[in-house]
């Protein structure tokens, strides 16, 4: 691996006694940056620590000393030093005047992107995040000259800041081939993107730094027309994408999608869920974890669908040893949700632990049939059966049993040693997910079970009990209590769970009828009432965690605060027209 930083002409720039000692400096090679503050002592950043080059306080003629030997300052309060990738930024007062400067060392490194190389000569988009300082840049303009010098493709680079080519009108040769454009101002780059599709026929644009939403859109635009894309973002998970309106669309978007009954029954969710709305812009999103440990998801519609149902996606794992090698671990997926989506439900281990019988001490005396879990959905010919046949079985094997009286409310759970049982529950309809948030945040002695033959009670949606006699038979014949709730949401499920252990909590606030709060009843204002109560009941109550909603208008906007209200929570308006938004606190 190559380093090329050019590190004299930057110090060339600023006064002698800010020079000398960097110059003798045993860290000088790993110097990131230089901070020059009116009225302060003069700092060097290196990765690990920061010290001061001098006991004299910054004046204004030290700072002139350095602007006089920079380029101009453009919109973004950036300049730069002619042939070299070196950046200083500026720090102004109300009146415009420089009182501050930021000297960023850049360093072009040879070799850097070996680590990703085969996907990027795979010719898909590849989308890079990470925090600031971890080296996007760097490996962007690796990335860069790869692609024009090695691959032999007409490669344009969208340089807002002139940040990847450096400043001046020639670009550093650390870029190679590749042709470079400049943007006047940063609010135009993505009419500059637009423009090198259009004028210069590039087969791969390079763009740092996509930021707002007409980028984003500009991104797409040009992948429609099949030329390859790469960029970074604002962001360091895909995560972070997914919940950025903003930049959501470079991975596809994210919308609230209604579920008829059969599906959300068969997802084991809400009816309204969140799915991608589009194919992503970038087919390879990389995380940046640390300068030589990416995270790579080589399919990123995959990778999203994944986590809008509440599981971690496969992932590789890439980094570098100390032999130079490039290492490759692929990591499994987990199920944790952590998206404000309706995801849908996945086994976790406290759901397959399970009983052979059931334990005494939440049933009245009665009759029992050892029957297999509907995991087990085995017929006597060896051949799998549907859940609904094997319903019918378990009916057909209960009939000789003897009904017994309406269940009350469970109030003790004492095993025969005196020891705490906890109370198995069958959920029918209900999404696991949501049983096992309330019973993970409540602390709640429950234990889910996937076999109705070992479960203590029946817990379902009303709804679905009307339709299935079955259901309610089976429950009765086999002795097992059957608890009805009037909405899969979590306040009902947590009241549901606390109501069976005599633990019910009186001030626990009841669900919002979503009409009661919509003006006209149409379907953009109940799809955004129920993106805040899904928000409220997922996120923000059970997790105690900040949520921002959707942009929204004026009118809806409205009441979704009125509807935030009723859950006795607080909520702000920010942004602006028409990306203004909410955001909802927790208590």
């Amino acid at each position: 691996m190559q380093i090329t930083d050019d590190l004299n002409k930057l110090l060339d720039i600023v006064p002698d006694e800010i020079r000398q000692p960097l110059e003798k400096h045993p860290q000088r090679n790993n110097l990131i940056e230089i901070v020059m503050d009116l009225g302060r002592l003069p700092e060097a950043r290196f990765p690990s620590n920061a010290e001061y080059l001098s006991q004299t306080p910054i004046t204004k003629a030290d700072l002139n000393h350095c602007i006089e030997r920079v380029g101009s300052f453009g919109g973004d309060n950036r300049a730069g030093i002619e042939q070299t990738l070196h950046r200083i930024s500026a720090l102004r007062n109300r009146s415009g005047e420089i009182i501050g400067l930021t000297l960023r060392v850049g360093r072009a490194v040879f070799g850097t992107i070996e680590i990703i190389r085969d996907l990027v000569e795979m010719g898909q988009s590849i989308l890079m995040l990470g925090r600031p300082g971890v080296g996007k840049t760097t490996a962007l303009r690796e990335i860069a000259r790869v692609l024009a010098d090695d691959l032999k493709k007409r490669v344009v680079i969208i340089d807002t800041s002139n940040e990847i080519a450096g400043d001046g009108d020639i670009p550093h040769p650390a870029i190679g081939r590749a042709r470079r454009m400049q943007v006047s101002r940063p609010e135009l780059q993505h009419q500059v993107m637009i423009e090198a599709v259009e004028n210069h026929m590039p087969e791969v644009i390079v763009i740092d730094e996509i930021g707002t939403e007409l980028e984003a859109l500009a991104a797409r635009t040009i992948a429609e027309r099949g030329v390859q894309l790469v960029g970074t973002a604002h962001g360091n998970r895909i995560e972070n994408l997914m919940k950025n309106p903003t930049l959501a669309d470079l991975i596809g978007g994210i919308q609230a999608v209604t579920l008829g009954d059969d599906e959300a029954r068969r997802r084991g969710s809400q009816k309204t869920v969140l799915e991608r709305k589009a194919p992503p812009t970038f087919e390879i999103a990389i995380e940046m974890l640390e300068r030589q440990r990416w995270v790579v998801h080589e399919r990123v519609a995959e990778a999203i669908d994944t986590l809008l149902r509440g599981r971690q996606p496969n992932q590789q794992i890439r980094s570098i040893s100390e032999t130079g090698e490039v290492m490759i671990a692929h990591e499994s997926g987990t199920p944790p949700a952590r998206f404000p989506g309706i995801p849908v439900a996945a086994p976790t281990a406290v759901s397959a632990i399970r009983p052979v019988t059931p334990l005494s001490g939440w049933r009245s005396a009665g009759k029992m049939v050892p029957m297999p879990p509907p995991t087990d959905k085995i017929a006597a010919n060896g051949v799998p059966v549907s859940e609904t046949r094997y319903f019918e079985q378990l009916l057909e094997e209960s009939l000789s049993l003897e009904p017994v009286p309406k269940p009350g409310r469970f109030s003790q759970n004492i095993g025969p040693n005196g020891e705490d049982l906890p109370l198995h529950v069958y959920p029918y309809g209900i999404a696991r997910h949501q049983l096992e948030q309330v019973i993970s945040t409540l602390s709640l002695p429950v234990v889910l079970t996937k076999d109705i033959d070992s479960a203590d009670v029946v817990l379902a949606l009303r709804s679905n009990v009307r339709n299935q006699s079955k259901l309610r038979h089976l429950a009765k014949t086999r002795q097992v209590p059957l608890h009805t709730i009037k909405a899969s949401t979590l306040p009902h499920v947590a009241k549901a769970l606390r109501r069976l252990l005599d633990m019910e909590d009186p001030s626990t606030p009841e669900i919002a009828d979503l009409n009661l709060f919509a003006r006209s009843g149409s379907s953009d204002e109940i799809e955004a009432l129920e993106e805040t109560r899904l928000a409220v009941e997922q996120i923000v109550i059970p997790k105690g965690q900040p949520v921002e909603l959707l942009p929204r208008s004026p009118n809806v906007r409205k009441m979704q605060h009125e509807l935030v209200e009723h859950y006795h929570l607080k909520s702000h308006s920010f942004g602006e027209e028409p990306n203004r938004r909410l955001r909802i606190y927790p208590a």
